[in-house]
């Protein structure tokens, strides 16, 4: 009986010790409140993690979009600027192109000269056909023509038909050759753009030499006649093409001018049509120049003239001549044209481009323009406030002086520019220059 009473007490003893064991363990764990509180704070600062990784992907993918966007925006500038270079080369090749070149032929049998260069550069008897127009009918000019017509096919001969003496005041009698210029280049004109039909024509007189790259220059330069309706010519001339003051190391740069420089010029179709109604009876050269004529359009104009004339006698009687032609530079080195981005001379590429150059240069003096001994690579600024300071000005820096339609030789936006001792020299009028005033000259 002890001993089950003593073994009771074991028992016993050992479940109340177990009893205050199992209760103290369960003291150590966290109380259920606490553990749900916890779970709770880290779901959300994993969400919080979440939201922030998420906002800087959007981030970094707004910016992989608008790289996107400005990639997208330059391609497509790309190949809407591609997409008409194709075009107008489209254009062109639609033309085939054929630019024919009319020579203004009468009673000079120097002629053979002028036509002995044209055949000697000509690259292309097919692109460049030429066409012969003799007025006065001067029987030794017409022979020495004709033998050029027999040798060669592309090479062709039309006669101006009317021969008559024009009649004119006596006061005018003098200037008897002049209405004979205008009536035949009328007549010449209409044969190639009315009879022929032909899209564009470059025009010559039969005292003109020409460059080696007289060809390539207007093959070149066609394309702006296309692209740019503000320009109506092409020539080959520079009125201030002396070689004091141009630069004979840039036979590639090419200028715009408001004022038409003729000898060697190339002129559409298009513009035929509007200037021939109302073709002048004399002076169209100066009837050109006139911008209520050309509807206030532009020409292209070198730095280096590729025409240059050799004949002192004609209706001038010479005084031009010996003046200001004979001192003229022609162009020897050979320019690829057709190679080249002449995209800078559109008019809303050139003329602010033109205007920041100009009036950004150095102001000076004529007089220390032509006295300076500085490097190249510089430019130069004098001002005009009138036509009587513009001629003094040009006079001193070499320039021509005179004006047509209140329009100084070889001026843009009333600014004439020339290349002096080694640097670009503006002359640029010191008021704000709208249009130009015909009462000038």
């Amino acid at each position: 009986m002890r001993v089950n009473l003593r073994k009771l007490f074991l028992i016993g003893s050992f479940a109340a010790i177990l009893w205050i064991i199992v209760s103290y363990m369960s003291t150590l764990e966290s109380p259920e409140p606490v553990k749900k509180f916890n779970k709770v704070v880290m779901i959300e600062n994993t969400l919080n993690l979440l939201e922030e990784r998420v906002d800087m992907q959007l981030k970094e993918s707004n910016k992989l979009l608008d790289r996107v966007k400005q990639h997208l925006k330059k391609t497509e500038y790309l190949a809407k600027e591609r997409d008409a270079k194709d075009q107008m080369d489209a254009d062109i090749s639609a033309f085939n192109p054929v630019l024919p070149v009319l020579v203004i032929a009468c009673d000079r049998v120097s002629v053979h000269r002028c036509l002995e260069n044209l055949v000697r550069f000509r690259p292309s008897k097919k692109t460049f056909p030429i066409i012969i127009s003799q007025d006065c009918g001067h029987n030794a000019t017409y022979h020495v023509i004709k033998r050029f017509v027999d040798e060669d096919s592309s090479i062709t001969l039309v006669r101006q038909p009317d021969l008559t003496d024009i009649k004119l005041p006596r006061t005018k009698l003098k200037f008897n050759g002049y209405y004979k210029i205008a009536r035949h280049f009328r007549f010449a004109l209409n044969h190639v753009f009315k009879t022929l039909n032909h899209e564009a024509v470059i025009i010559v007189e039969d005292d003109l030499d020409i460059s080696p790259d007289f060809f390539e220059y207007f093959l070149g330069t066609y394309p702006l006649l296309l692209k740019d309706p503000s320009i109506w010519c092409i020539s080959a001339w520079n009125d201030n093409g002396k070689k004091d003051i141009i630069d004979l190391s840039r036979p590639e740069l090419l200028h715009r001018t408001d004022f038409f420089p003729g000898l060697g010029w190339l002129l559409r179709q298009e513009s035929w049509e509007y200037l021939e109604p109302n073709w002048p009876p004399a002076f169209f050269d100066d009837w050109l120049r006139n911008p209520q004529n050309t509807r206030g359009r532009s020409c292209i104009r070198p730095e280096i003239s590729r025409t240059y004339t050799f004949g002192k006698v004609g209706v001038s009687k010479g005084l031009f001549f010996d003046m200001h032609l004979r001192h003229m530079q022609l162009n020897m080195e050979y320019v690829e044209f057709t190679k080249m981005n002449l995209s800078y001379l559109i008019k809303d590429v050139y003329d602010p481009a033109f205007k920041q150059q100009a009036y950004s240069a150095s102001l000076k003096t004529a007089a220390e323009v032509v006295s300076y001994s500085g490097g190249p690579d510089d430019k130069a600024r004098v001002t005009y406030k009138d036509a009587k300071s513009f001629q003094k000005a040009a006079k001193t820096l070499g320039l021509m002086d005179d004006f047509r339609s209140g329009i100084p030789r070889t001026a843009y936006l009333g600014i004439v520019n020339c290349y002096i001792r080694g640097r670009r020299v503006y002359l640029v009028p010191e008021f704000d220059w709208v249009k130009y005033d015909p009462a000038w000259g």
